[in-house]
């Protein structure tokens, strides 16, 4: 089963927007199997965004994403890392469709709502910044009557 790692970012946190985001991606097949609340520390910050340190706009990434307490959470499933992108929709919320997450709630380009990882291996990485393996979740998913 594929892995991936979604952030619930600040601009969501501060519009009550979390049940509402995992609902969603649950609600695409994906199972919930790590969850918790943190406060970013910049050093944790800009390790998770390592990837766009040279760029002009890192600083500010960092300070947003440290702002305020956020989600992270792990969902697991088959394509989840596609399926998970696929909801989120385009990383500039003026070019995603309703019905995605960014569409539906973002803001701008930097407050988009959401971080879900982009492939397999940065998923393994960006889950061990945010999760040890014991806070990882193995269960079956029951179907009631």
């Amino acid at each position: 089963m594929e892995r991936s790692l979604v952030l619930i970012k600040p601009d969501a946190m501060q519009r009550e927007l979390a049940g509402t985001i995992i609902t969603r991606l649950e609600k695409q097949g994906l199972k919930l199997v790590a969850l918790k609340m943190l406060h970013l520390d910049k050093a944790l910050a800009r390790r998770h965004y390592a990837i766009h340190k040279d760029k002009p706009f890192f600083n500010s990434l960092v300070d947003y994403i440290s702002s305020t307490p956020i989600v992270a959470a792990v969902f697991e499933g088959e394509g989840a890392i596609v399926v998970i992108r696929k909801i989120m929709g385009e990383t500039d919320p003026a070019k995603a469709k309703a019905e995605t997450i960014r569409g539906d709630f973002g803001l701008d380009i930097e407050r988009n709502t959401i971080h879900g990882s982009d492939s397999v291996e940065t998923a393994e990485e960006e889950i061990k910044l945010f999760f040890s393996e014991d806070e990882i979740f193995n269960y079956g998913k029951e179907i009631g009557d």
